[in-house]
């Protein structure tokens, strides 16, 4: 789950299957389009500052593709916890701990995720843009009818009002105290 399975370009019917294809295939499309380069200045594990000039047009489709379904698919706590895991995964993988029993532990928190990750994305590609049109999934947790404001479902948006209440407390009580600090240091 979470891996990709097919790439079909709906204007001309050309579908790829196996990994390399639909890179090779990707890279091509979004090559031509000049997604996927990045210049940065980065951090390296010793400690110095440098400059790296990267291109992987499949990667980036790839990734927005990813990223657009696992909002679709994924729970929202998990999803926060796995975003975090994939900027220590990133860490690790770059200053060269892949074979570490901290990475592994990673890896499979991060595998583990991608259980409920499932579905299509219709995207498309335009100076040097990747564009969401759509997605589908059947593991989606959206559900338009609980969430519409046009149709009544099983959310009352007057359920909401302690929920706000009680979140804006910790929100009053921080001002509050910043109030205290403010006139303090006036005096």
């Amino acid at each position: 789950m979470g891996v990709p399975v097919k790439v079909t370009n709906i204007g001309d019917g050309a579908t790829r299957s196996s990994a390399l294809e639909l890179f090779v295939y990707l890279n091509d499309i979004a090559g031509k389009h000049g997604v996927g380069r990045i210049d940065i200045v980065e951090n390296r594990f010793v400690g110095m500052k440098s400059r790296g000039i990267y291109e992987t047009p499949a990667g980036t489709i790839l990734y927005h593709a990813h990223l657009d379904i696992e909002a679709f698919t994924m729970d929202r706590e998990v999803r926060k916890i796995k975003q975090g895991l994939s900027l220590k995964f990133s860490e690790l993988v770059y200053n060269g701990f892949w074979h570490s029993p901290e990475c592994e532990f990673v890896r499979e928190c991060i595998g583990r995720s991608q259980e409920p990750v499932v579905g299509t994305v219709r995207l498309s590609v335009f100076k040097g843009q990747v564009y969401i049109l759509g997605r589908e999934s059947s593991r989606s947790l959206y559900n338009e009818e609980l969430v519409s404001m046009n149709v009544q479902g099983d959310y009352e948006p007057a359920d909401a009002t302690g929920f706000i209440n009680i979140n804006s407390l910790r929100l009053k009580e921080y001002h509050r105290l910043q109030s205290k600090v403010t006139v303090k240091q006036d005096e």
